[in-house]
């Protein structure tokens, strides 16, 4: 009793009560706040560990020491004045209320604050992201090889109805290992992940598999696998077989919708061709994808029924459309095999939802068929819902119709599936920049900049954002700041339109008319539009519908020209050009809440 008698004398105890308070609201501080500011996930344990070092020593110090009105003092000193004591025990006890208080703030502010849309407590389930196997095999050439099996398991599972299975684009960011269970599902909305390795070494493959639960990193499944290399399907089987059981989730199995990514042969070389050709066009390179092509080739060579490789190297031939100039773009994709390879793959598999997505972009952006399109990528959804080409290409179908609502259902469906996907967030970001929701269209394209932090048109997209709100100067500054090339050629030559230097802008427009004006008339037309001279731009759309421009026939895309739809000559020009008019686009959108139910109802 008299050690007791003296702690509490010395005040130790109070000093003890203060310390491991402020010690666990620093760390909900530290917890709450450390992730928007970048800090590494392993700050709030070792600040905690730490601060358990340094317990005995405050102790230590409390015993030797008080803090007085008079500044620190022994506590010889202090028990000779008992007065100063008392306010020493008052000041503390303040102190630990205080504290006690705060820690009490920040534990309910955690506990109760609204959570960000991508947080895993709202995800289902059954909801699953398989994280790329780690190679296991020391040897890198194999790389394509683990992808290729976590990309088949991605497959597999999303044929069970009713589960959601996030697509390669998303799940495949975390290749590092080093964020941990609970932060990746919250960022691709799922509550479970499949992890682990693939060794393949000769004629045998080790996979070893562990499916966690993402909010508490428990496991809830594992095994390992040893099976000679011509066993690998049976393999895949049994592991997604097991993976649905703990889930609860149903495989269609060999039903005549189903969806696979194997040759019809079982050949094990062709299906290898195919997944080192998958590897190869991820990179998303001109060199790489002429490599994807030649892996390709092999893959039919080994087995000519081989439907998914028909339409890969289809959406192989039309990767030009995804980095060069639309008109340039156009006849390098019409000149080459892809209409062929997509009608040899619906041959030998009507049921392919890819090859009808790949078709879909065929007939949107090459044949300019929008009907075609449209029943392309419809029936590819009809297999395949959740299928990110389609769902993103009928967005994009439907914003060249003016049917934004839509559009915009389509592309949230998309980022359900694919939810770190840059190309869905820039399809996102421009619909509502289209639709006026300007704040939103910022916020989109913010995450676009952060998945594709490097990508040069993605600075553009602010530079437009601004000239879209009318702030010539923003316009005018984050155009000069953008790295040299015809993105910032374009930015500043648009900025110059909408600012207060006239003579500016005529000089800018000379330029642009004299290096753009015959390759692409439909940017000379947007110039006129930013200008608010009508007359010009309608002319301008008209020499590039005769020119064959693809922006021609899309002027319900840019936000611009659509300034304009009230004007008798913007229908004049949708008649000529055979597109949807402006009164056919206020019939569609209002029509569409009813569809929308309607599709709610049915699923």
């Amino acid at each position: 009793m008299s050690l007791l008698g003296e702690l509490k004398r010395r005040n130790v105890l109070r000093a003890a009560v203060l310390y491991i308070g402020a010690v666990w609201a620093l760390a909900q501080g530290i917890a709450q706040l450390g992730p928007p500011l970048g800090a590494p996930e392993w700050i709030t344990r070792w600040f905690v560990i730490a601060c358990g070092i340094g317990f005995p020593f405050w102790l230590a110090f409390a015993w030797f020491y008080e803090w007085t009105p008079q500044g620190l003092k022994r506590e010889s000193e202090v028990a000779a004045d008992v007065s100063i004591a008392h306010s020493t025990g008052r000041k503390l006890d303040f102190a630990i209320i205080g504290v006690l208080g705060l820690a009490v703030v920040l534990l309910l502010t955690d506990r109760f604050a609204p959570r960000n849309s991508e947080n895993v407590a709202a995800a289902s389930d059954k909801s699953i992201a398989v994280l790329p196997l780690v190679n296991a095999s020391g040897d890198d050439k194999q790389q394509f090889f683990s992808d290729g099996i976590s990309e088949s398991l991605i497959v597999a599972l999303s044929q069970a109805p009713g589960l959601t299975v996030i697509g390669r684009n998303s799940s495949f960011r975390f290749r590092d290992g080093k964020t941990d269970s609970k932060t990746v599902g919250e960022k691709l909305g799922v509550a479970r992940l499949l992890g682990g390795s693939v060794q393949h070494a000769g004629d045998m493959v080790r996979i070893s598999v562990e499916l966690v639960d993402a909010p508490s990193g428990r496991a809830l499944w594992s095994q390992r696998y040893d099976r000679p290399y011509k066993d690998l399907f049976a393999l895949q089987d049994d592991i997604t077989t097991a993976v649905a059981d703990v889930l609860k989730a149903k495989l269609l199995g060999d039903a005549p919708t189903a969806q696979s990514d194997r040759p019809p042969s079982g050949n094990i070389e062709a299906y290898n061709a195919l997944l080192e050709a998958n590897f190869q066009a991820a990179k998303l390179t001109d060199e790489s994808n002429r490599r994807a092509i030649a892996l390709l080739d092999r893959a039919i060579a080994l087995d000519p029924n081989y439907a998914l490789a028909y339409a890969k190297r289809a959406r192989a031939w039309t990767f030009p459309l995804a980095w060069n100039d639309p008109i340039v773009a156009k006849g390098l994709v019409a000149a080459s095999p892809a209409r062929a390879d997509v009608r040899r793959a619906l041959a030998l598999n009507p049921n392919l939802a890819y090859a009808h997505a790949i078709a879909g972009n065929l007939s949107g952006y090459i044949d300019g068929d929008p009907a075609a399109a449209e029943a392309d990528y419809r029936r590819a959804l009809a297999l395949q819902p959740d299928l990110s080409v389609a769902l993103t290409g009928l967005s994009r179908q439907m914003s060249q119709a003016g049917r934004y609502p839509e559009a915009i259902d389509l592309i949230r469906r998309s980022l359900l599936s694919d939810p770190l996907s840059a190309t869905a967030y820039a399809q996102l970001a421009r619909l509502l920049q289209l639709t006026g929701q300007l704040d939103e269209a910022q916020a989109a394209f913010d995450k676009v900049r952060e998945l594709l932090p490097d990508a040069p048109g993605v600075q553009a997209n602010f530079v437009w954002l601004a000239i879209t709100r009318g702030d010539a100067e923003t316009a005018m500054r984050s155009a000069q700041a953008m790295p040299p090339g015809k993105f910032r050629d374009d930015s500043l030559a648009a900025a110059a339109q909408i600012g207060t230097d006239r003579a500016a802008a005529d000089t800018a427009l000379r330029d642009y008319i004299d290096k753009q004006g015959e390759a692409n008339p439909s940017g000379v037309a947007e110039m006129y539009a930013l200008r608010s001279e009508p007359g010009p731009m309608f002319d301008w759309l008209k020499h590039a519908l005769a020119a064959d421009d693809p922006g021609a026939k899309w002027p319900w895309e840019d936000p611009y020209f659509i300034r304009y739809r009230n004007d008798p000559r913007f229908a004049e020009y949708c008649k000529q050009a055979g597109i949807v008019t402006p009164a056919q686009v206020d019939a569609a959108n209002a029509a569409y809440p009813a569809k929308r139910a309607n599709e709610a109802g049915a699923r």
